[in-house]
């Protein structure tokens, strides 16, 4: 987990131009990238895209990956080929590196058609506490609508 001093919380309405360039409101650019523009975006659900810390992603990233690599020379795995084929293919499509221009961001392709909005279309940008997410406003709604009922018994939880 980072090393958080902030949350980087806010919902925000942004446009992509027609070259899939979107500006990141500086309430959630700032708190992510400490100003070296450093980033990686990620797949997270289908109409969902986000935008990480380079530096949280890879300890994270990293310590996972490292996990699967001693298994697998231990041969704890042997019997799983399926399963770490599966986690290599979703690995080398799940993220790439991405620059901040600026507050700019260009939604590379394979992210475009994850996210499904087209050039001039809507976003929402919304403050998801460790990374900053990228949504297809009807999809966020959906998401919003089904997780809001249960806000306060996740806040009793994580509090506890």
């Amino acid at each position: 987990m980072p090393d958080l001093q902030e949350f980087i919380l806010g919902e925000f309405h942004r446009t992509l131009d027609d070259r899939y360039r979107l500006a990141i409101p500086s309430e959630l650019c700032d708190p992510l990238t400490g100003g070296d523009g450093d980033c990686v975006l990620a797949k997270e659900r289908p109409g969902c895209i986000s935008l990480w810390s380079a530096a949280v992603w890879r300890e994270n990233l990293q310590e996972g990956v490292e996990w699967v690599k001693q298994k697998m020379r231990k041969g704890k795995l042997d019997d799983q080929l399926a399963q770490v084929q599966l986690f290599g293919r979703l690995l080398s499509t799940r993220h790439r590196p991405a620059t901040l221009r600026g507050r700019r961001l260009v939604i590379p392709e394979g992210f475009r058609q994850f996210l499904d909005v087209e050039p001039g279309g809507e976003v929402m940008v919304v403050g998801a506490a460790v990374c900053l997410e990228i949504w297809n406003p009807a999809l966020w709604l959906q998401y919003v609508q089904g997780r809001m009922p249960k806000f306060r018994r996740l806040l009793d939880k994580l509090a506890q």
